[in-house]
């Protein structure tokens, strides 16, 4: 008798459990992605298919044309075929080698990281600045007339700058005030970092500040309140409570930045530099325009550029595993 009850708890703990109502078991992807999620969020797919299609139109679809890299392309001629002349690395090797490989790489490397260190702070110190204004209506003047500057278009933008710093320019004229030299800083190698940098920042650093407005608007008021029982000053309750609260958006897009420390602004910089700034302004991006747009050689340009994207990657992926380990947070 007790080997009996003990044969049919064997048999019956080997039964799987059924689902109610009888039937097949689903699998869970069918269960989480089924046909009532689709129904329910349909609304939100259509508003995301449009935006795709764009992505998948001129991000991933021109992908395709990186292979010329690798050949000596000819314009007119297929991607694929018997007469594609493949190279191999030799557009790679002929860059780094180039004359003006390390001329670029510097140029590059000094315009972005000004950038990097104005620019991307300069939306959070905005951010963190309006939110200490008391009066709602200030408030909202400050802020449309930061955004301003990013509507307007860069050939305009670009222009008024020059007009500002030529030898009559306003800013030239206010800089002698202050016993400077009145000169023309348009053709100046000496100024034209410090040019495109408060130019880029000043067109958007308010646009940009519209994210951290919004995460500091999120924030939950309680938390300020709890530090003024601590006796916490503004600027303590900034660093404890505002600065902590922003700390995920920060370094999503701190890790973006880096990764795009060798793409320069390359329609301000064609916009303002001359032949006498080359030397400091000539960057990857006008480089390859030059050669690729004006000379045709788009074979060597597409390798350049392939080249920066790669290095462009790897700073994303080390950013991404530094800024995962130091703040929790990171792009996957």
């Amino acid at each position: 008798m007790a080997d009996r009850k003990k044969k049919l708890s064997v048999t019956e703990a080997g039964k799987r459990p059924e689902k109610p109502g009888g039937g097949k078991r689903k699998s869970g992807l069918v269960e989480k992605y089924g046909r009532g999620v689709l129904k329910e969020n349909f609304q939100i797919y259509a508003m995301m298919l449009p935006t795709l299609i764009l992505i998948l139109v001129f991000c991933y679809t021109p992908m395709y044309g990186l292979i010329i890299a690798f050949q000596d392309y000819v314009p007119g001629s297929s991607f694929l075929g018997p007469d594609v002349k493949w190279v191999g690395l030799k557009w790679f090797e002929r860059f780094i080698s180039g004359h003006y490989f390390t001329r670029l790489i510097k140029n590059t490397l000094v315009l972005s990281g000004l950038n990097l260190l104005f620019g991307f702070t300069a939306p959070i110190l905005f951010a963190l600045l309006l939110e200490q204004i008391r009066g709602k209506q200030f408030k909202k003047i400050v802020q449309t007339a930061s955004y301003m500057p990013y509507f307007i278009s860069m050939v305009v933008v670009a222009g008024m700058v020059i007009s500002f710093i030529d030898v009559d320019g306003i800013i030239t004229n206010l800089l002698t005030v202050f016993g400077m030299e009145n000169k023309n800083y348009h053709v100046e190698p000496d100024a034209f970092p410090w040019v495109y940098t408060i130019t880029n920042v000043w067109k958007g650093f308010g646009f940009s500040s519209i994210l951290y407005c919004s995460i500091i608007s999120s924030i939950d008021p309680g938390l300020y309140e709890a530090a003024k029982l601590d006796g916490a000053n503004r600027l303590q309750q900034v660093w404890h409570v505002t600065l902590p609260g922003m700390r995920g958006v920060i370094a999503i897009n701190l890790i973006t930045t880096v990764g795009a420390i060798l793409n320069a602004n390359t329609e301000l910089i064609l916009l303002l530099y001359t032949p006498a700034t080359y030397d400091v302004a000539d960057v990857v991006g006008t480089y390859t325009y030059r050669l690729g747009i004006l000379e045709g050689q788009y074979s060597y340009t597409t390798a350049a550029g392939l080249f920066t994207a790669a290095i462009g990657f790897c700073f994303t992926f080390i950013a991404n595993k530094v800024s995962d380990r130091l703040t929790g947070y990171g792009l996957w």
